[in-house]
């Protein structure tokens, strides 16, 4: 059992919309779902935040000692153009543009979808079901919803009746959405079609004659409607009841209301404790997305080659770059944004390469025990990892420090130090060092500057000199002063 067990998380719970104290069901296990990606086309940024951000809970419940049974669904059928149970399959249309099977387009898109997040040194999950693999459960569910009268078919497909639910239980207590309202701003708009009420949802749709991807039911030829991919694979894999339903915001309605109606319409009661969600990547204060076309694909990002991009960004810059928000607030895309967590991740990864280096001896004014106590403070605060990141930038100062001789610390402390360090940088962030190469040209021009470096220094123009040292820092470069000259480590 981990030594962190005894500590205390608070997570933030959209239910009760207040931080909770976590505690897992069944201790120390612990049933965590989050939603994954439908798979019809390259990852982009707005996919990257829910993998980082519940890889990042994962990894820190992991820490503190629980067996986690983390489940990441793949959307590949039912995903309609609208959440509104309207328009082509997401992925049929994408099979259709590229004249492809449908399966090959989930097959690819799967693939380029594992290569990114191994790219950001995502945890793969115990569990990725696919929605497709599931057939038969998501038919179960809806026949057991339909047998307790909170269903009716029309006309071969069946429909989840929100009116008839909500008499008894309270739709739109997850979103705070208030189902008057739906239903009357859906008749102004004239949205009304075969379902009874425009709040009703799909549970299995009627597979039109140009559907491929269709199934036998009782009711005919079909598929599942999106939402009940989820509450089927969440019950089959976590049980009638778990801990930790994640997703992005945008997924809180219509996606996780439907999920809590179908669940408790199918066992009679709520299957979800603690509901996550993280925030949105926006440009410009725009939602990120495919719908609106103003995406950046994650291979853009790595190789610089998007219009709004002014270099390209390594996987573990752009990581960073999500850690250092929280992942309940929004997070804007920017080139300076970027270009500061590049910097940052450098500092850290200077400060690492030189743990080993540092020698023991008296003195020093870090405060170890400090640093634990708040790195573990940030984090039990609701997953606070740019609070953690703060503190990871005090400690990387101290490190660097006391590499270059102003500061030491006993034998114990020193070993507890680096030990701490590498633990919340690489095992709780989940970043990883990336290699460089630096060429001849690069190395002479770094000595040059540290030449012109010691000439100002011995002038007395410390500012310009401590400029110096803090820019070769923020690329990557430790500099030691020493009696005869210099010496300088490139993090690799």
């Amino acid at each position: 059992m981990s030594r962190y067990k005894e500590k205390e998380l608070y997570i933030y719970n959209t239910l009760s919309r207040k931080k909770e104290l976590f505690e897992a069901l069944s201790p120390p296990h612990v049933g965590l779902y989050v939603c994954g990606p439908t798979v019809y086309g390259d990852p982009h940024l707005g996919h990257a935040r829910p993998a980082v951000t519940f890889d990042l809970l994962y990894r820190y419940l992991k820490l503190l000692g629980y067996t986690v049974r983390y489940v990441r669904n793949i959307t590949d059928v039912g995903h309609l153009e609208s959440d509104a149970d309207e328009g082509e399959d997401k992925i049929l249309k994408k099979a259709r543009i590229e004249q492809l099977e449908p399966m090959e387009v989930v097959q690819h898109y799967t693939n380029r979808y594992h290569e990114a997040m191994n790219l950001l040194n995502v945890l793969p999950p115990s569990i990725e079901p696919r929605a497709s693999g599931h057939i038969i459960e998501q038919q179960v569910m809806a026949e057991t919803i339909l047998s307790k009268g909170y269903a009716y078919e029309v006309n071969g497909s069946l429909y989840f009746d929100v009116l008839k639910y909500n008499e008894q239980h309270h739709y739109g207590k997850l979103s705070g959405r208030v189902l008057e309202d739906l239903i009357s701003n859906a008749r102004q708009l004239g949205t009304q079609d075969e379902k009874r009420n425009s709040a009703d949802f799909a549970l299995w749709k009627k597979a039109g004659p140009t559907h491929i991807m269709r199934w036998p039911s009782k009711w005919g030829e079909g598929f599942p409607g999106w939402h009940l991919e989820c509450s089927a694979m969440s019950k089959k894999y976590l049980g009638d009841r778990f801990d930790i339903h994640g997703g992005g915001m945008d997924l809180l309605f219509p996606h996780h209301e439907c999920e809590i109606a179908q669940t408790v319409a199918a066992t009679g009661s709520d299957a979800v404790r603690y509901w996550m969600h993280n925030n949105m990547v926006t440009i410009n204060g725009q939602k990120m997305g495919k719908s609106l076309g103003n995406f950046i694909t994650l291979e853009e990002l790595f190789n610089g080659s998007h219009e709004l991009l002014e270099k390209a960004y390594s996987p573990m810059t752009i990581r960073f770059f999500m850690l250092q928000a929280h992942y309940g607030s929004t997070l804007d895309f920017s080139n300076d944004a970027l270009s500061a967590a590049e910097r940052g991740l450098a500092r850290l990864m200077a400060a690492v390469s030189v743990l080993d280096r540092l020698k023991p001896g008296e003195g020093g004014d870090f405060d170890v025990g400090a640093f634990e106590q708040n790195a573990f403070a940030a984090m039990n605060d609701d997953l606070g990892s740019p609070v953690l990141a703060a503190h990871l930038f005090d400690a990387a100062r101290f490190i660097n420090s006391a590499y270059t001789g102003g500061a030491s610390l006993p034998a114990g402390e020193m070993e507890k130090l680096r030990e701490l360090f590498r633990m919340f940088v690489f095992d709780v962030l989940g970043l990883v060092e990336e290699k460089k190469e630096m060429g001849d040209l690069a190395a002479r021009l770094v000595d040059l500057l540290l030449t012109i470096r010691m000439e100002v220094k011995n002038k007395k123009d410390y500012e310009l000199s401590d400029r110096i040292r803090n820019e070769l820092t923020s690329f990557g470069i430790t500099v030691k002063d020493k009696k005869d000259g210099f010496e300088w480590l490139f993090d690799q």
